[in-house]
């Protein structure tokens, strides 16, 4: 997710994504225990997008 996309949505909306990255993290977490992801650089990827809402968010509240 680009840094732009994110930037265009409301603090409403990024709150919203902030619950379902944190639910997708812990999904991909549990699959990594369980031995079935394939690909583990997705949960990096997603921590990486969850910091981005996170910058947002604290940008818009400024």
């Amino acid at each position: 997710m680009k840094y732009e996309e994110i930037k265009s949505l409301s603090v409403n909306e990024l709150k919203t994504k902030v619950a379902e990255l944190r639910e997708e993290i812990f999904r991909l977490r549990w699959q990594r225990e369980r031995g079935q992801l394939e690909n583990t650089s997705k949960i990096c990827n997603i921590r990486r997008d969850l910091a981005r809402v996170l910058t947002a968010i604290k940008e818009k509240n400024k």
